[in-house]
């Protein structure tokens, strides 16, 4: 057999932390698995604020509610989100926490993240009490214990997911503009789930212990359904993904449900003292998993979400002092530390234990908190209890910044940490494309992410990589414990007035506008209603815009009309008067959400001319576009168009400064039947040739998430003479192919593109710009190097 040692554990002396011997002594009377004395070697361990690093990883919960949030949480760019689900079963099934950084309220690592909270809570509550974390934890515990009394509506039915994995994870933005469905998903004892109905009744057990001195009506409720739940697992035996299948996919029950029924029993014995739940425990331990060809309990994997045997052999061998439990313990904590028959869990050179490439910090992590609680309780086996103590510390520590890397993997917590999980809504995107923005949004402070996949300590801080960045409810349940075990002993004060609000990265709602075109007695404009809210995400659902003008002497309200030629709102109504000659239009947005949810949700297009039966002069208007005056131009911001959600202003000024409030009724509102008719498209081939090289084209992508991109493109009329209708045709240099358009109508034979203006930007005068766009498959090449216009090259 060949020796197997620790990686030497870079240390800096520390002394035992706040708790200090009376509080320690405090917590062993009120019954909590504390050391009477501090295990060997606990002088010595990395200088990290434990107190801090707890606070933050508590505060991650709350970045995860779904729901209505309650008022303790404490994340200032989060909002209410999922408030249908259930709607489809006729039930509540809001609240819970979403799982990861996708929105599925999956049950099984739920439940079982909720009971190694509570897991925490109840062996380290002075440490809670004393770094001021305690009223968090129940916060989040009854946040979450809430929506698990509301899955469980009858005493053989649970509801075990909310959401369909693919229609979820194929969309990424925000929880709290979701536009998916969101079905919700059971087993009953026709089709059952003895691991998640187990896993439930242990949460809900585990949690009652740490409720029951605070709220014990609360406890005996949580109580009441965990044995129901523990009763309908034990009764209706089956694995819960055959029934619930879309879990199959994300979250299958590999391990069984054998597991699950030792771990319920364990929890209900512990939290009412009932002998039956000690003993079905003990009975249903045969049943778990052994290594193949023997019969030993397996030992070379760890705790999880599906699997808890291994914490079954702690808190048995602690229950009951039974020697072939704390032997299965042994075992498996050796294989993680000094190795079993010559193996043991894989190291790399700088410390890290890792199981697994998937999340490979919240196994070892897992593992680290079991390891405290055990060597806690050991007695009679020095070499062990000090053996497991520092191997906790050490896996733990790496976690938080003691690595070859000198980088903390919590987000928000030590020396460079990572900025870029796997989290959507932490993003903040309104584009439905992971990459945009490059940076998040939002600091998703406690978050642990899942780390190196291999024993390299290799590991890149990339929002693509799900395996080294996703973070989850399960990767933060023990490690939250294990830090809460560490601030014991060493102690790191939680920081004060944490958390602070954020600040928006700017304007979260706006208007861009240009001028589209142009006449002696009409202005058009081109206006972008735009939604990259974030703090909270939020839609836009009664949305106008409004654009203020000033009457020309002699011009009376009734010479005024609109027409819109392509506009994604609704009508154009007004004019509405304001003050002395000022008046406004105002383009009701009522009838469409404008969110931050994808390309085409986030932002709609208006486009509305306002003509006169009088004189005109747009110079002196408050509203007309201060820069992009050029017809055709870009749209740019427009502060002083007004954008409304109701009668709640979101973007721009009045002229007279004031925020704007709803409309009165229009003073004058011209009839219909006075609106002139626009002016016909001639005949193509009616249509005078340009001057050679009298024309000069602008060609942008404006946007381009792998798969396609649009692009905006202004024709600009060099010449001298107008052009009464417009034909440009370009060749694409790769295999893009143009699949729609707007203000144009554009077709492609191989990589030629013929594009023909729309009516109402046909006639360009001499001086003058139409502009188009357009929607193309395809990653876009480079830009085309020839345009001509009405058969002619331009310039």
């Amino acid at each position: 057999m060949r020796s197997l040692t620790l990686t030497a554990p870079r240390r800096r002396s520390r002394r035992p932390g706040p708790l200090g011997a009376v509080a320690l002594a405090l917590a062993v009377g009120a019954g909590l698995l504390l050391p009477l004395s501090l295990p060997a070697g606990a002088a010595a361990a990395p200088a990290f604020d434990y107190g801090e690093a707890l606070q933050k990883s508590v505060l991650f919960y709350e970045a995860q509610q779904s729901g209505k949030l309650p008022d303790t949480n404490r994340v200032s760019w989060r909002g209410d989100s999922a408030l249908d689900d259930g709607k489809d079963a006729g039930l509540d099934l809001t609240g819970g926490w979403y799982d990861a950084g996708d929105h599925v309220k999956f049950g099984l690592p739920m439940a079982y993240s909720a009971t190694m909270l509570a897991w925490g809570g109840t062996e380290q509550r002075a440490a809670y009490q004393a770094s001021g974390q305690l009223p968090y934890l129940r916060s989040n515990l009854r946040f979450v214990d809430d929506y698990l009394l509301k899955a469980h509506p009858s005493p053989n039915v649970l509801y075990g997911q909310v959401g369909n994995g693919g229609d979820d994870h194929k969309w990424w933005g925000p929880a709290e503009v979701m536009p998916m469905k969101r079905p919700a998903y059971k087993i009953d004892a026709s089709c059952p789930g003895s691991d998640l109905a187990g896993q439930t009744a242990a949460a809900l057990a585990s949690s009652s212990m740490v409720f029951s001195d605070s709220d014990p009506a609360y406890a005996a409720k949580l109580i009441t359904h965990a044995k129901q739940l523990y009763t309908f697992a034990d009764t209706y035996r089956g694995k819960y993904s055959d029934c619930i299948t879309d879990a199959q996919s994300y979250y299958n029950s590999w391990s069984g449900y054998n597991d699950e029924l030792v771990w319920g029993a364990i929890w209900l014995y512990k939290a009412t003292g009932d002998t039956t739940y000690l003993a079905k425990a003990e009975a249903y331990y045969d049943n778990l998993s052994t290594e193949p060809q023997t019969t030993t309990r397996s030992y070379r994997w760890t705790l999880s979400w599906d699997d808890t045997s291994y914490g079954a052999y702690v808190l048995l061998a602690q229950l009951t002092g039974k020697q072939k439990y704390i032997d299965d313990a042994n075992r498996w904590l050796d294989w993680w530390t000094v190795g079993v028959n010559g193996q043991r869990v894989p190291y790399s050179p700088g410390g890290q234990a890792v199981l697994d490439s998937w999340g490979s910090l919240r196994y070892a992590a897992n593992t680290a908190f079991a390891a405290l609680s055990y060597s806690d309780w050991l007695t009679g086996d020095a070499t062990r209890k000090a053996r497991y103590h520092d191997f906790a510390v050490r896996q733990i520590d790496y976690a938080l910044g003691d690595n070859p890397r000198g980088s903390s993997y919590v987000v928000g917590f030590g020396e460079n940490p990572p900025t870029k999980p796997h989290h959507r809504t932490a993003h903040g995107s309104w584009t439905d494309q992971m990459n945009n923005p490059v940076e998040s949004r939002h600091t998703l402070y406690g978050a642990l992410v899942g780390g190196p996949s291999a024993p390299n300590d290799s590991y890149t801080d990339d929002r693509g990589n799900y395996v080294n960045n996703e973070v989850a409810t399960d990767y933060n349940a023990a490690f939250t414990g294990a830090l809460a075990r560490l601030y014991a002993e060493y102690g790191g004060a939680p920081l004060t007035g944490f958390p602070q609000p954020e600040e928006p990265d700017g304007p979260e709602m706006s208007v861009q506008a240009s001028v589209n075109a142009a006449g002696s007695n009409f202005t058009e404009i081109k206006a972008y209603l735009i939604n990259r809210s974030a703090w909270p995400a939020r839609a836009l659902t009664d949305a106008s815009v409004r654009y203020y003008f000033t009457l020309e002497p002699g011009v009376a309200p009734g010479d005024i009309s609109f027409t819109t030629n392509y506009n994604q709102c609704g009508k154009v109504t007004g004019p509405t008067h304001l003050e002395g000659d000022v008046y406004y239009a105002t383009v009701d947005c009522s009838g469409t959400d404008i969110a931050p949810a994808g390309q085409s949700a986030y932002r709609k297009e208006v486009q509305f001319r306002i003509s006169s039966a009088g004189a005109w002069d747009p110079a002196n208007d408050w509203s007309y576009p201060s820069t992009a005056t050029t017809p055709g131009g870009t749209p740019v911001d427009a502060p002083h168009m007004v954008l409304l959600d109701g009668s709640a202003p979101q973007w721009g000024s009045a002229p007279d400064g004031t925020d704007p409030g709803p409309d009165p009724d229009p003073s004058t509102t011209p009839d219909p039947t006075t609106t002139p008719d626009p002016t016909p498209t001639p005949d193509p081939t009616d249509t005078p040739d340009p001057e050679p090289g009298a024309c000069h084209v602008t060609y942008r992508v404006s946007q381009a998430w792998g798969t396609g991109f649009t692009a905006d493109v202004t024709v600009k009329n060099t010449g001298s003479t107008r052009l009464d209708g417009w034909q440009l045709a370009f060749d694409f240099q790769g295999a893009e192919s143009v699949s729609n358009a707007w203000n144009a109508t554009a077709t492609q034979s191989g990589t030629r593109v013929t594009v023909k203006n729309a009516g109402h930007n046909g006639s360009v005068p001499a001086g003058g710009s139409a502009s188009f766009g357009f929607q193309a498959n395809g990653a876009p090449a480079a830009d085309p190097d020839t345009f001509t216009l009405n058969g002619k090259e331009c310039d």
